[in-house]
C-alpha cells in the first residue's frame, strides 16, 4: 500500500467517524482532513516543519488547499477534541501506566514559565519533559490518556482511573500506589504477578520505535496534548485496521 493509498483509506475511516461534522464556509479544510493530517504526523513521528514539507511534496494532490504551516498546526490544536471519538470502550480489565517524553535539553529547563517540560524520573533516569499516562483495555487499545510535567507522581493520574470505577478494574504497578487512599477500581500488582499487565509494555514499545514519542520538541501544553491525542487516535485505528485488534504498527509506518 502506497502512502497515498493509505492516506485515502485512513481519511475514509476518519470521515465515517466524523460524519456529523460540517466544514465552515470560510475554512480551507474539512474537520476530517485536519484530523487525518494530525494522525499522519503522529505516524511519521516528525516535527512540524519536516512534516509540512512532506505533505506539500507527497500529498499535494490529496490536500490541494493546504493552509500555511502555522495555520495548519493551530487547526490541529483546535480540532484535538475530535480525537476522543477514536478512543476505545472500557472492558472488564484494563491497564494503566505512564510514559516519559523528553522535550528539552536539561540546560534549557525553565527558559520560560510557559514551558510544559519539567524535570522528573522516567525508567530510573532523569529527563526534562512530560509524562503521558494511559489506560488501555484488555487488548491494548487506548481508553483514556492524560499528560502532565515529568515532575508529577503517578498518583496524580488517579482521577483518570477513577472515572472508570463503574466499568473497569485497572491494573497498575506500585508507582500508582498512594499513601492514603487509592481509587476503588485500582489494582496494584506486585512485581512478578498479574502478567496481563505486561501488554502495556508492548504498547509503549510501539510508541517508542514506530511513533517516535520518546523525544518531542513541543514547548507548550496545548500543542503537546494535541500531538498525543492524534497519536492515541491513530494507534487505535491502525491496531484494529481490519476489525481484529493486533498490536502491530510496522505495516503502517510512513
Amino acid at each position: 500500500m502506497t502512502s497515498c493509498d493509505f492516506t485515502l483509506a485512513l481519511f475514509c475511516r476518519v470521515d465515517d467517524a466524523l460524519a456529523d461534522q460540517r466544514k465552515h464556509p470560510l475554512a480551507e479544510l474539512h474537520p476530517s482532513e485536519v484530523v487525518t493530517l494530525g494522525m499522519l504526523q503522529a505516524l511519521r513521528g516528525e516535527g512540524n516543519r519536516a512534516f509540512y514539507r512532506w505533505v506539500q511534496k507527497e500529498m499535494g494532490g490529496l490536500f490541494p488547499r493546504l493552509p500555511q504551516r502555522t495555520r495548519l498546526f493551530r487547526l490541529l490544536v483546535q480540532f484535538e477534541p475530535l480525537c476522543q471519538r477514536f478512543l476505545a470502550a472500557p472492558t472488564l480489565f484494563g491497564v494503566a501506566d505512564s510514559f516519559g517524553i523528553e522535550l528539552v535539553h536539561p540546560w534549557r529547563q525553565r527558559r520560560t514559565e510557559r514551558q510544559v517540560a519539567r524535570k522528573g524520573l522516567s525508567n530510573h533516569r532523569w529527563i526534562v519533559g512530560a509524562k503521558l499516562a494511559v489506560v488501555t483495555d484488555d487488548a491494548g487499545r487506548i481508553v483514556s490518556f492524560e499528560v502532565a510535567g515529568a515532575n508529577v507522581h503517578d498518583t496524580a493520574f488517579h482521577p483518570m482511573i477513577e472515572q472508570w470505577k463503574e466499568k473497569m478494574i485497572v491494573l497498575a504497578d506500585k508507582g500508582f500506589k498512594a499513601k492514603e487512599q487509592n481509587p476503588a477500581n485500582l489494582k496494584i500488582c506486585p512485581k512478578g504477578e498479574w502478567n496481563e499487565r505486561m501488554i502495556i509494555e508492548t504498547v509503549f514499545s510501539l510508541f517508542t520505535v514506530i511513533l517516535k514519542l520518546k523525544k518531542l520538541t513541543h514547548r507548550l501544553l496545548a500543542p503537546l496534548k494535541a500531538r498525543l491525542a492524534y497519536t492515541c487516535a491513530v494507534f487505535n485505528l491502525c491496531t484494529a485496521w481490519n476489525g481484529e485488534v493486533k498490536l502491530q504498527m510496522a505495516p503502517f509506518a510512513l
